[in-house]
């Protein structure tokens, strides 16, 4: 026999219950305050669903909601919102919380209203175990073969090319002025500091944002993207003057509410290229020409190998901002890999001078994730990347 389902109510209102259909499968509990609705629950009582009143003596109702939200006991349980009256600051209050639902009724329930609690149910169940199922999928533990040989071959060339590191590290302080490192963010499996050679002139980085519009080898010129500050937000036009339908951002020169630069931001991420790489990049010395070319600039990066954050063979970690583009694609698989010094990506790309569209490396950099992926890693494959990797080390073009 299925059993009922199980409602807590908190408020003075029960004749909203006395509708319901008596065919209805359902058992009510109701008390008058969030004191009583938090001594009942933790009297390991677990309700299939929870209606409360907001305007109640003392706490109001989101204070109950803020309880539960933080029990992951309770993380199937949706949460039904009633105010007596609207008022777009508890609206957009309780919007802002997340709460699963608001009613406004004085003295009925609307038609429909159990069937809004059952599919609340249903639907809360389903994405707390589609959850709970990611977050198992997402375990990741480096092959022990592949852990043993990155330590091995990056401690090796490490002591090997000591002394070229010190003579390069050298030029590049007597060419320009700054330190001989740079240490950017990268993106992985995880956020990591990354070390490189300085290849460019001291705040290069600021000019990137206006060279990338310009000279991106991977744009298409007949795209254009970006947050428009001159498009308002159709949700907040409706509210009144000064409210907004979700946390205000502040971004360069304007300001943009959260859900319309979303909105906006996925749209630009369709148009745009994710990944940046400048032609002819006129920050680079000549002495950082060089290393590129000879991919001595990356050496430092055995360090990465030793500390765990990289693996000899992987998938290039990106900067934030061109993984913050991919974690949004259909094509994040690229993931799941390690981040690697060299891989199917960096071989194909040198093999052809640097000359590759977008949409080629993210096939390879998803082919490489298909061969690391559960119990298609070979020991093998990644010896033949390093092998091609040699030959093509020494090439006319950066990459």
């Amino acid at each position: 026999m299925e059993n009922p389902l199980s409602i807590l109510y908190i408020g003075k209102a029960p004749q909203y219950f006395e509708q319901v259909d008596q065919k209805e499968k359902i058992s009510f509990t109701i008390v008058e305050n969030n004191l009583r609705a938090v001594n009942y629950l933790k009297s390991n009582n677990q309700p299939d669903a929870i209606i409360c009143d907001y305007h109640l003596s003392g706490e109001n109702g989101l204070f109950l909601f803020d309880w539960i939200r933080q029990r992951s006991a309770f993380n199937t349980t949706p949460f039904i919102l009633l105010a007596r009256e609207f008022s777009a600051e508890i609206f957009k209050l309780a919007f802002t919380k997340r709460v699963d639902d608001f009613y406004v009724t004085t003295a009925a329930l609307p038609d429909g209203f159990i069937s809004r609690v059952k599919f609340l149910c249903s639907f809360r169940k389903k994405v707390n175990s589609a959850v709970q199922v990611e977050s198992t999928a997402v375990v990741y533990r480096m092959p022990l073969s592949k852990r043993i040989f990155d330590i091995v071959v990056a401690s090796s060339v490490l002591l090997l090319v000591s002394p070229l590191l010190l003579l390069v590290m050298l030029a590049i302080r007597l060419e320009s002025k700054g330190k001989v490192y740079y240490i950017p963010k990268r993106v992985g499996r995880k956020t990591f500091d990354f070390y490189k050679l300085r290849s460019m002139r001291t705040g290069s980085d600021a000019l990137l944002k206006k060279l990338a519009s310009e000279k991106n080898q991977y744009n298409d010129s007949s795209k254009q993207s970006g947050i428009n500050s001159d498009s308002p937000c159709p949700r907040c036009s409706q509210l009144p003057a000064g409210q907004t339908c979700s946390p205000i951002m502040y971004i360069d020169t304007y300001q943009v509410c959260d859900y319309w630069y979303h909105v906006q931001k996925q749209e630009s991420a369709k148009a745009s290229a994710a990944f940046v790489k400048i032609v002819d990049d006129p920050r680079i010395t000549r002495v950082g020409k060089f290393i590129r070319n000879t991919s001595i600039d990356e050496l430092p990066q055995l360090i990465n190998v030793l500390k765990g954050d990289m693996s000899i063979v992987g998938n290039r970690p990106l900067p934030v901002y061109e993984a913050e583009l991919l974690t949004v694609d259909t094509l994040s698989k690229r993931f799941l890999a390690p981040a690697g010094i060299t891989g199917l990506w960096q071989v194909e790309l040198r093999g052809k001078g640097g000359d590759m569209s977008e949409a080629e490396r993210k096939r390879l950099d998803n082919e490489y994730a298909d061969h690391f992926e559960g119990d298609n890693f070979s020991f093998w494959y990644d010896i033949k990347l390093i092998l091609r990797t040699i030959p093509a080390l020494l090439q006319k073009g950066s990459v």
